[in-house]
């Protein structure tokens, strides 16, 4: 509606500026040709009137002294010339006669006879006014031409142009009541328009898809209003049953995470019990001195991963304690030296700077750790001509730092950082659980683990736990 407004009034007023300047223009052309009627008719009367014989030399004399009456009747200045375009006779004064030019210009001339009407206009601009020059043969009684009248004619557009102005004026004070009237208008009726829009834009920004949604109910709205609310309110019916089966489905997803997280962790402990066993029975000689401390030792061991599966399938049976911590304080460099154990690989060596370095921690899950990061070693390590693990413990300031390194095929640089991912490997078995794993474990005690690989070199997996 503004716009509308707008355009309008500058389309008027271009229309009205044009308007008064053809006006104008028409003005000017009827009143020339009038003055110019007018100067002939008298100048026909004279030469009726004269007692001089009537042709061009004579026309000096014929006019002497009444040009000037003719002029002073009809309040205009004209000039004589003679049919070679020389000037004969002027009615301005002599101080103004100076500045009348003495011969027509040839064009002038050539115009004149070539026009059909035997008349010729001349259009000139000067000083910013509009100049005009009409030129017509001056007839004897017998209409034959005996001369050329000329009369300037100035053009005086000063009355109109205040007259514009003063319309344009009152113009533009009537469209400046118009305009504030439209923006005034247009507030409201977008207010109103707008008013059921804000609503259902209000309640749209608060629809969330972990909260009940609130339908839209609003009186009397518009036909397409209406389409729009139940739109949204069908949309919050579907919103919501695609809320239900997406929480559905996350629990039984999270369900299946955690089915494959504890098979995988009973998993990891199993092969060594099942190697432990193997190894044992290969070895077991009833004659052998030390075969009770052998058979505690694979007693213990046996135990102690039993124990393990036992803490887990406790653990699966709370989910949301899964997995528990159990925090006390212990020997690291005995609990992972104690790891280690179930494997029976020789190129696995353990390296402590110290024999005991004592943090708070749970003793199954760092069993866990170790155990994840060591069998992900030996499985890097199968092609290898000379494998080699290494574990190390150390003290690194208010932190316990634990390194597992191996000269194993390494990771890819286009792997390394989906490591952690949950379900990511690049292994042909396994759930790819074991390093997501890790890291929760270590990150739950405020700890952080780091990698470094390089293909075809082995990598070194780095935990920092803090001791307290």
């Amino acid at each position: 509606m503004i716009l509308l407004v707008v355009i309008a009034s500058v389309l008027i007023a271009g229309v009205t500026i044009y308007q008064y300047n053809e006006q104008a223009r028409d003005y000017h052309e009827n009143r020339l040709e009038r003055k110019e009627e007018q100067v002939i008719q008298s100048i026909s009367y004279t030469l009726r009137e004269t007692t001089y014989p009537v042709n061009s030399e004579n026309l000096g004399l014929i006019f002497k002294d009444e040009i000037y009456k003719i002029a002073d009747v009809q309040n205009v200045n004209f000039n004589i010339y003679d049919l070679e375009g020389n000037l004969i006779k002027s009615s301005r004064p002599s101080f103004e006669a100076d500045s009348i030019s003495n011969c027509l210009d040839a064009n002038v001339l050539n115009f004149l006879r070539d026009s059909g009407e035997k008349r010729y206009v001349e259009e000139q601009h000067a000083a910013g006014d509009n100049y005009q020059a009409s030129y017509t043969y001056i007839n004897d009684p017998k209409f034959k031409p005996i001369g050329i009248m000329n009369l300037p004619y100035f053009e005086d557009n000063s009355f109109n142009n205040h007259e514009l102005k003063e319309f344009l004026w009152r113009l533009a004070g009537v469209y400046l009541v118009m305009l504030l009237s439209a923006i005034l208008l247009a507030y409201f009726i977008s207010k109103y328009i707008t008013r059921s829009l804000q609503t259902i834009s209000d309640k749209m920004s608060r629809t969330n898809l972990t909260l009940q949604n609130e339908k839209i109910h609003i009186k009397n709205p518009s036909e397409e209003i209406g389409k729009l609310v139940d739109s949204y309110n069908r949309m919050i019916d579907e919103l919501e049953e695609s809320a239900v089966k997406l929480a559905r489905s996350e629990r039984e997803q999270a369900w299946r995470e955690m089915a494959k997280q504890v098979a995988h962790e009973i998993k990891n402990p199993l092969t060594p019990l099942r190697l432990t066993v193997q190894n044992f029975e290969r070895k077991f000689d009833p004659d052998d001195p030390a075969i009770q401390t052998k058979v505690n030792e694979f007693s213990k061991t046996l135990i102690q991963q039993i124990d393990t599966m036992s803490n887990i399938a406790t653990a699966f049976s709370s989910f949301a304690n899964m997995p528990a911590q159990q925090n006390e304080t212990l020997n690291v460099v005995k609990i992972v030296k104690l790891a280690l154990e179930i494997f029976n690989e020789d190129y696995i060596h353990f390296i402590a700077d110290e024999e005991e370095i004592i943090a708070k921690l749970d003793r199954t899950q760092l069993i866990r750790v170790i155990t994840n990061l060591v069998k992900n070693a030996i499985q890097a390590v199968p092609e290898v001509e000379f494998p080699r693990i290494l574990v190390t413990v150390a003290t690194e300031g208010p932190h316990v730092k634990i390194s597992v390194a191996d000269n194993g095929i390494g990771i890819s640089d286009e792997f390394k950082h989906r490591v952690f991912e949950p379900k990511f490997t690049t292994k042909s078995s396994g759930t790819g659980l074991g390093l997501g794993m890790v890291k929760n474990i270590v990150e739950n005690y405020g700890g952080t683990i780091t990698f470094t690989s390089k293909e075809g070199k082995g990598t070194v997996f780095t935990i920092r736990f803090p001791k307290e």
